[in-house]
């Protein structure tokens, strides 16, 4: 029996905390020769600021000095709410299945950006004919429907892939991730809430206030971050959090998209520290508490160009910069080569 298989005897989540506690760890030494070959490139050193740094932790979690970006998978997840039932969205849940269908048919930003930037997508929809049971009124997941997705996220990571993308899709989830959040890292509700696909001023508050009702439900239960996820979250966030699991298994450099994606990754730092070691944020989206959410993760995000779609665009917009800092770091000469002098 793997370490993520339920025994009867014990807490469904007790497996996953096992795995978090074995996850492997990045090669120092590999980071090392990184950072040595950037102290050489034709260039002050550090002139070339945070791309250096990225350069150097793809090295680290590629375990090569000089790193590469052949095969980059972004991968969408999709799931249907059914707190939508409360009204906390301005679009109806078919949305959620229709935006699948214009993913597949190349018709959305990150269909564009994944093919500008060199990364293959795929779309992975999670029974979303069988929305989530409304939060507010009961936990969001069973525990084998939670389990499952989380299984569904490991399985659908492809082989030799260097850098995985993260991105959802879901009408509801920015209040399963309201939830989340405020459920492991407290503060009030509305610090958690924001407008999602659009929300006007008064919808924002009477969201804020269904997720006050879910916390109040739920957090006396929460005795484990995962079983937070379990109640609170859906099936594209538990989902993105065995992703990122499976991902840091196989010592694959991860880039997480907005607000969203980011809440899925919560449960897993605050079960074990340093869970997401692997992983960059893209950017910083305008979603009012994303950055809020970064800071308590310790993510310093890529880039900030207020986009707030969510969907993997964000962290298709950070691949275009990562794969130019690994253009200077593996392209550009050092000074013994180009017969260039360097500092005295």
């Amino acid at each position: 029996m793997n370490d993520t298989q339920k025994n009867p005897r014990e807490p469904w989540w007790d497996g996953y905390a096992r795995s978090l506690e074995k996850m492997p760890r990045p090669d120092e030494k590999s980071r090392d020769a990184a950072r040595a070959r950037q102290d050489t490139l034709t260039k002050p050193q550090g002139a070339l600021g945070r791309l250096e740094d990225f350069a150097c932790w793809l090295a680290a979690w590629q375990g090569r000095e000089k790193p590469r970006l052949e095969k980059v998978e972004t991968l969408i997840f999709a799931g249907n709410h059914g707190v939508t039932a409360e009204g906390v969205s301005p679009f109806p849940p078919s949305v959620t299945g229709q935006m699948v269908e214009n993913f597949k048919g190349g018709g959305a930003a990150v269909c564009q950006l994944a093919e500008a930037y060199g990364a293959n997508l795929r779309v992975v929809d999670l029974d979303l004919n069988h929305p989530t049971a409304n939060l507010m009124r009961e936990p969001a997941m069973s525990t084998d429907e939670c389990m499952a997705a989380m299984a569904r996220g490991a399985d659908a990571v492809g082989d030799n892939v260097d850098l995985l993308l993260l991105g959802e899709m879901g009408i509801g989830n920015t209040t399963s991730a309201a939830a989340l959040c405020c459920a492991l890292l407290g503060g009030a509700p509305n610090s958690w809430t924001g407008p999602g696909t659009g929300l006007d001023p008064e919808g924002v508050s009477h969201k804020a206030e269904v997720v006050a009702r879910a916390i109040e439900l739920h957090k006396p239960h929460c005795a484990h971050p995962l079983e937070a996820l379990r109640r609170l979250g859906g099936r594209e966030l538990a989902a993105i959090a065995g992703a990122i699991m499976e991902a840091r298994s196989r010592c694959i450099p991860v880039v997480l998209d907005g607000y969203v994606c980011c809440a899925a990754a919560l449960p897993l730092e605050r079960a074990q520290t340093g869970a997401l070691d692997h992983c960059l944020a893209g950017h910083v989206s305008a979603e009012p508490a994303h950055a809020r959410l970064l800071e308590q993760l310790g993510l310093n995000p890529i880039a900030d160009l207020g986009m707030r779609l969510g969907e993997g665009t964000g962290a298709a917009i950070a691949l275009g910069i990562l794969r130019g800092a690994l253009a200077a770091h593996n392209g550009m000469a050092t000074f013994d080569a180009a017969g260039v002098d360097n500092r005295e």
